[in-house]
């Protein structure tokens, strides 16, 4: 996604939503390793193992059990070594008050998952050209 082959964080619970990620970056040719954790716990222990490579963007859920994707953010925003980390929300929720509260805890975005693949993968590609043309540096 990114100039750098930094990976991608993907914090999501649905196994079939995990799967569609990785179909889809493989048809767009993204050539980042992909990373997974099921929920907000997971990806804060991947985040703070100095052994981990900071991701180049995060795709995040929101409806997670254990720490949801708002609970999440709430913790990396306020992170020094986290907070410049562009995290995109990719969920089901349409819910107008997980929009605001996203946005005010600086996410970069907010997309509704589609249900279908055509336009799930429509909506991959507009994040690997989004990310691709970003100029982000974690320094």
């Amino acid at each position: 996604m990114q100039n750098t082959n930094r990976p991608i964080l993907l914090v999501e619970d649905d196994a079939v939503d995990v799967m569609t990620v990785k179909r889809a970056a493989k048809q767009l040719k993204i050539t980042n390793p992909l990373h997974h954790a099921s929920d907000g716990e997971e990806a804060l222990k991947y985040l703070e193992n100095e052994e981990n490579t900071i991701p180049s963007i995060i795709i995040l859920d929101i409806n997670m059990p254990r720490m949801n994707g708002i609970e999440f953010l709430k913790i990396i925003k306020k992170d020094d070594r986290f907070m410049r980390i562009p995290v995109i929300v990719l969920t089901t929720s349409k819910e107008e008050q997980d929009r605001y509260e996203t946005f005010n805890l600086n996410a970069a975005g907010y997309m509704v998952k589609p249900v279908d693949y055509d336009n799930f993968l429509r909506v991959m590609d507009i994040i690997k050209n989004y990310w691709g043309m970003s100029q982000f540096s974690d320094k």
